[in-house]
């Protein structure tokens, strides 16, 4: 049988070349060859395959155009470095601007490292798809006297359909040698239906993916080498064979024969492996007449998916709170869950107003996990609790050398950990003006400066803020910027207080009672069993308390309640704090003498107010890193204040 190749020439002059090299070859109708045709672009590589082109040579767009368009092999007539330059040569002789059209994968050339050598300005006019040659040529229609273009052959025949100077690049003898010899090869080694299946198989076998197709009757078609290594099958042919005899217990391989879905998707355990499978109909004129199945090893993804979130959740980046963890029953509090999950599918800086204890932070989690950065880092600082000094090296990060201790080598900051996430800036009323100058640049630019450097690092987050105080009074005390303000409520949400959801209050409480007994959170202290039931006395105790620790406080009375059997809280059971003061028999006598005769150290009593505070604080279950976010203070501030209270006693 005579092995013909089929080749589209960019030019005559391509062609003739062609002719002179393999004369004897066309002669004997081995070789046919085409001059590309700018209206018949897409059809070319059908008319060759119809003349009896077995395999079929193209070059640059040439080759992008025919090579979904056949059911034979088509080669690319690959283009050197040097054929380029001779081309850029030619075309600097017209004395015009040169403008070079070229698809990305047609050639590696990087004109910034010959630019100099070339001494000639070249404009770079890249394309990816073969349909957007035409419009990198006619953007210069305007100024068609003034430039020349320099291409492979679609982009120089599109120049000439519109009189616009061209310089194909044409190919050189050894690069013409080259391909046609490849393809003389190609085809002594394959003869009629052999050479369709065994390029077929090899195009199979390169990819990675498991490719197993069968027909209506459930004969198997196709089945690459990697689709026999994740079905666990030794045998080398299994064309044609019955799917249920090769591959047994995978009766799922049937499935999609009986009109279902395209793409249908599923992650199955296949022996040791995690595979996802992917089927989709083989249809012709719209009836099934088989089943392509996609087989991918996603066993290592898996496996590197669950070493991340691990890293992640080590190193406090990660959400772990959704939507459903954000119990309620309150109608008040459903309508402001249903707004927040319709802002956190969208990717816009969000403000959330609630006072402290009323679940900020879950609905900032809350919130990443419902977005498209959800499989991405949650970086969470409360800025509340990180010293003036310190905040701006947290969040932004700093130099080696930056300032005394700086760690060796620098250090990320908290908006470059968070990149590709969410980060979320608890307690953002309480940042200093310099730091909110900074946000405020990282909200409008998406880009941060470490401490100690020039370079701006770009980011791509999501801010969520929160603040537990109206920002509008801090404006008008001008210790809040009202640009950032701006910036930063683009949307927002207010968490009401608990005391305000009424409804909650119960359903709260016992379900943290609940979670306390299931857990075993506190041991066999508890004093009540899981069946318990509120009395109405107990009820009207939660219902009627204002919790000014909203839901942190509630849980923290179950936690109380598991143990003793009884509701107490702070005002409940009349335990309000007492400050100190002076009574009226003092007071008179402040009034009617000489303030030089009394020794007041207002520091020693503000110092003893603070301290009355944190124990009552701290009677009330909280623990130290609650106690200094209530107080705007940092745990070691506290643990000083507490420390000095302790040696005052001894």
């Amino acid at each position: 049988m005579k092995k013909v190749i089929g080749i589209i020439a960019s030019d005559y002059e391509l062609k003739e070349k062609i002719e002179n090299l393999y004369s004897k070859d066309i002669k004997n109708g081995n070789i046919i060859i085409d001059i590309i045709k700018v209206d018949l672009l897409e059809e070319q590589g059908k008319i060759l395959e119809d003349k009896g082109a077995q395999v079929i040579i193209g070059r640059g767009g040439g080759y992008k155009l025919i090579l979904d368009t056949v059911n034979v092999p088509v080669i690319p007539l690959n283009m050197k470095v040097i054929d380029l330059l001779k081309a850029i040569k030619i075309a600097s002789t017209y004395s015009k601007k040169i403008v070079l059209v070229l698809g990305y994968d047609e050639i590696d050339f990087d004109y910034s490292s010959w630019k100099n050598i070339m001494s000639v300005d070249v404009t770079e006019e890249w394309f990816k798809s073969k349909y957007e040659i035409r419009n990198r040529v006619i953007k210069y229609l305007d100024q068609k006297d003034d430039v020349v273009i320099v291409g492979s052959g679609i982009a120089c025949s599109f120049a000439r359909q519109y009189k616009m100077n061209n310089v194909f690049i044409n190919a050189s003898d050894d690069s013409i040698k080259e391909v046609i010899e490849y393809s003389k090869k190609l085809l002594e080694s394959l003869e009629d239906e052999k050479f369709n299946n065994e390029v077929l198989r090899n195009v199979l076998d390169g990819v990675k993916d498991g490719i197993i197709a069968i027909d209506k009757r459930g004969r198997i078609i196709l089945c690459n080498a990697s689709a026999k290594k994740i079905l666990k099958c030794e045998k080398k042919d299994v064309s044609n064979k019955l799917i249920t005899t090769i591959f047994r217990n995978m009766e799922w391989l049937l499935g999609g024969l009986d009109n279902s879905i395209d793409n249908k998707r599923q992650i199955r355990n296949i022996g040791d492996l995690v595979v996802n499978t992917r089927s989709v109909p083989i249809k012709v004129d719209s009836e099934i007449h088989g089943v392509l199945w996609i087989l991918q090893d996603i066993t290592k993804l898996q496996k590197l998916e669950r070493n991340i979130r691990i890293d992640l959740n080590e190193r406090g980046l990660y959400a772990k709170y959704t939507f459903s963890d954000f119990i309620h029953k309150d109608p008040e509090t459903k309508e402001f869950i249903e707004e927040a999950k319709k802002i956190g599918k969208t990717d816009y800086t969000t403000l959330l107003y609630g006072e402290s204890g009323s679940g900020k932070e879950i609905l900032a989690q809350s919130i990443h996990n419902i977005s498209k950065r959800k499989d991405k880092p949650f970086v969470a600082i409360n800025c509340a609790t990180i010293s003036e000094s310190l905040l701006e090296s947290e969040l932004f990060g700093y130099e080696e050398g930056s300032f005394t201790g700086a760690r060796k080598g620098g250090k990320q900051g908290l908006f470059e950990l968070a990149h590709g996430g969410t980060i979320f800036l608890d307690e953002i009323n309480s940042l200093p003006l310099h730091v909110q100058n900074k946000l405020l640049r990282v909200i409008e630019e998406r880009q941060i400066m470490r401490i100690g450097s020039d370079c701006m690092i770009p980011l791509d987050i999501r801010i969520i803020a929160a603040t537990n105080e109206h920002l509008i009074s801090k404006i008008k005390d001008k210790t809040f910027r009202a640009d950032l303000f701006y910036r930063l409520s683009s949307l927002e949400i207010n968490i009401p207080p608990l005391r305000n959801r009424k409804n909650d209050i119960a359903f709260l409480f016992e379900h943290f009672v609940k979670t306390i007994l299931n857990e075993n959170l506190l041991g066999n202290l508890n004093s009540i069993d899981e069946h318990f039931i509120l009395n109405k006395d107990e009820l009207m105790k939660l219902e009627s308390y204002d919790w000014p620790g909203n839901v942190r406080e509630l849980k923290n009375v179950a936690q109380k309640y598991v143990i003793t059997g009884k509701i107490k809280t702070s005002s409940i059971e009349n335990e309000e704090i007492k400050y100190l003061c002076l009574d009226k028999e003092t007071e008179d006598k402040v009034d009617s003498a000489d303030y030089n005769d009394f020794n007041i150290d207002m520091k020693e009593i503000n110092s003893f107010v603070e301290i009355k505070i944190i124990d009552m604080l701290f009677n009330q279950g909280l623990s130290k890193t609650e106690v200094a976010n209530i107080l705007g203070i940092s745990r070691t501030a506290l643990w000083n204040k507490y420390n000095k209270k302790n040696v005052n006693k001894c």
